[in-house]
């Protein structure tokens, strides 16, 4: 069991935790969630003892082996399996004694106890998590340094994993995955049979791993049973039961004070209005109901290109003088299109975004674009370019050029929620999902045709991802997107392309449809308890000859919405501008009407402004009449 009592933690002048507790009983599988800088990771830290409380305790019953991914990741020449068989540190103290220790009893001793932790099968238990992360056997005799830092940020995973600890502490753990490790982490958590303590803003991953959600709010922790699409309905429920409570005793107070305001003076209702001034103390002050503000994205708006805007013909492409790693691609990209890139990490999905890109050119073939192509191109490891000295401004400022004003360059970048505060503050101050939403919205700032997404959910909280589906699926040009989320790709995608064996090849079914593909492959063609209803059922029948079209037809539909959204999107925009030029007019007259020497001016006849003032209120009724049926008419499309 754990026990956080009463905990108090300050960051600088920012108040964390103020008295927050919660419990966690041994076996739970607990997601911890909450708004990037709320203090999830602080508190993780917390737990495992790195920084001390400034008030309450956290307490563990009995002897508790807490796990988590070290920030430093493996290298050197320890292949990976050793370093994940070294991450067991009793095992690799006790086989350390072994080979030096000669007295008799203690050896028994030893050989007692590394066959009770299962020593002799550590190899192949360590090798089998390997595989399910990505490491066939070649890889794993290979030394840690030869592989990336994702990679070895895999093997840290693995031994952490391997060694089993009571207490097993993970942060963001798919951060560096591809969808086949992520299913195969799944269902490892699924199995897990001791507590689990995971921050993830993957809500699949949430879905499917926990019972328990413990939400940081308002420096508290409060602690939801079920998953995280359970905790969302409940506390929606809470926050909607609270507001109505909250208006219920708001009018209680209002009809109270009408009371006493009315009859104080009066001897005869003195002391009915004294009683009711009573009443108004009890209910105390009119609470509001804390909610959370979503940072909403806008990607801007390119003009129309006629499709294909990229069509690739026999092309191959490779690094240097290496293999090649894509090979005789025959494909094309419309201005409509949705896709997102499967297959395994390594297999060549970020090459070929830099092929989409103009980053990487073909040995062979031949790529054909439209002359007016505008490509924007996101990486998270473009954040290793951003000079962490420079402020969000001053990078905006330097991509647009000399000619862009002020007001332009805070336009785009409060397109992706930053105040005039935070894009004046400098990079290395922001947080993770700040500097994500610094290099999106450098990536658009030129209204791109196509935009090419490579992971663009890391460091993003429920919330910005989000806002993010809205901004792709109200997005006028094309997407072509890699992400380990399979819940943003459900959302925003029409087609997948698996890049496997030096192709891409478009895959005719949906996301489901590719999991259920992957897991029946590991599991030599069933997995799981579905697998046991298959091997008992007779043979299934072929899936019926239309669903191939049907699908198709699905994805048509979803690119016709799409063309019918942007003409209402782009007369909602020619409306606000408009509403807000007639405002501004409005004030402009108003403010020579507040002003005394107007009336002294024998220039100015303060009538026509009074007619004039009454002529704009006319029209901007109007003009927000209009922008109602717009705003009606583009949210039923």
């Amino acid at each position: 069991m754990l026990h956080v009592n009463d905990l108090s933690f300050r960051h600088g002048e920012r108040v964390l935790f103020d008295r927050a507790s919660a419990a966690i009983s041994d076996g739970w599988k607990v997601g911890l969630v909450g708004r990037n800088g709320a203090g999830k990771s602080t508190l993780l830290r917390l737990i495992q003892g790195m920084i001390e409380a400034d008030g309450g305790n956290i307490n563990m019953t009995g002897r508790m082996r807490i796990g988590s991914v070290p920030q430093d990741p493996p290298g050197g020449d320890i292949t990976v399996l050793d370093a994940v068989l070294a991450a067991d540190v009793e095992r690799t103290a006790l086989l350390a004694e072994d080979a030096t220790c000669h007295d008799g009893h203690r050896l028994a001793e030893i050989h007692a106890r590394l066959e009770e932790i299962g020593a002799a099968s550590a190899p192949s238990r360590a090798a089998s998590i390997l595989n399910g992360l990505g490491f066939d056997n070649a890889a794993q005799a290979r030394p840690c340094g030869e592989f990336s830092g994702g990679w070895r940020m895999r093997v840290a995973l693995a031994g952490t994993l391997f060694s089993n600890p009571d207490l097993l502490i993970l942060d963001e753990p798919s951060n560096h995955l591809d969808l086949e490790a992520m299913l195969w982490l799944t269902e490892h958590l699924r199995r897990f049979r001791h507590t689990l303590l995971m921050v993830s803003h993957d809500r699949d991953l949430l879905n499917d791993v926990c019972d328990h959600i413990v939400h940081i709010d308002q420096q508290k922790l409060v602690t939801y049973n079920g998953n995280y699409d359970r905790f969302e309905r409940t506390r929606a429920e809470r926050l909607e039961h609270d507001a109505a409570q909250q208006a219920k005793v708001a009018a209680q107070r209002k009809h109270m004070q009408a009371f006493v305001d009315r009859f104080k003076a009066k001897a005869s209702k003195a002391r009915q209005a004294q009683s009711r001034i009573k009443m108004i103390e009890k209910l105390g002050p009119v609470a509001t109901v804390p909610v959370d503000e979503r940072i909403a994205f806008n990607f801007p708006a390119p003009d129309h290109l006629p499709s294909p805007i990229e069509t690739i013909d026999e092309v191959t492409v490779g690094y240097g003088d290496g293999p090649p790693v894509l090979r005789k691609l025959d494909l094309r990209l419309d201005m409509d299109d949705r896709i997102a890139l499967l297959g395994q990490n390594g297999n060549g999905k970020s090459t070929f975004i830099r092929v989409l890109s103009d980053r990487l050119k073909p040995r062979e073939g031949r790529i054909r674009r439209s002359s007016k192509l505008r490509v924007g191109y996101f990486s998270q490891d473009q954040e290793e370019s951003l000079d962490y000295e420079a402020t969000p401004f001053n990078h905006m400022s330097s991509a647009l050029g000399p000619t862009a004003g002020e007001t332009k360059v805070r336009a785009q970048l409060g397109r992706f929620g930053f105040s005039r505060d935070r894009a004046d503050l400098k990079v290395g101050l922001l947080s993770g999902g700040e500097k994500t939403r610094l290099l999106l919205s450098l990536a658009t700032r030129n209204a791109p045709h196509l935009l090419l997404l490579d992971e663009p959910t890391n460091h993003l909280d429920m919330d910005a991802r989000a806002s993010l589906v809205d901004a792709i699926n109200d997005f006028d040009g094309a997407v072509v997107l890699v992400s380990h989320d399979t819940h943003l790709v459900k959302l925003v995608a029409d087609q997948l392309w698996v890049v496997a064996d030096g192709k891409v090849t478009p895959f005719d079914g949906d996301i489901d449809d590719y999991q259920a593909k992957l897991l029946r492959e590991r599991n030599g063609g069933k997995s799981g308890k579905a697998g046991k209803r298959e091997r008992e059922a007779p043979a299934a029948a072929p899936p019926p000859a239309f669903e191939p079209a049907a699908k198709k037809e699905q994805r048509k539909q979803s690119a016709d919405s799409r063309a019918k959204r942007a003409p209402l999107k782009k007369t909602l925009e020619n409306l606000e501008k408009g509403i807000a030029k007639l405002n501004k007019q409005r004030s402009d007259i108003e403010a020579k009407l507040a002003a005394p020497e107007t009336y002294s001016d024998p220039g100015i006849n303060v009538a026509d402004l009074q007619r004039e003032k009454v002529r704009l209120e006319r029209e901007i009724a109007h003009a927000e009449h209009e922008w109602l049926v717009a705003q009606e008419a583009y949210e039923a499309a």
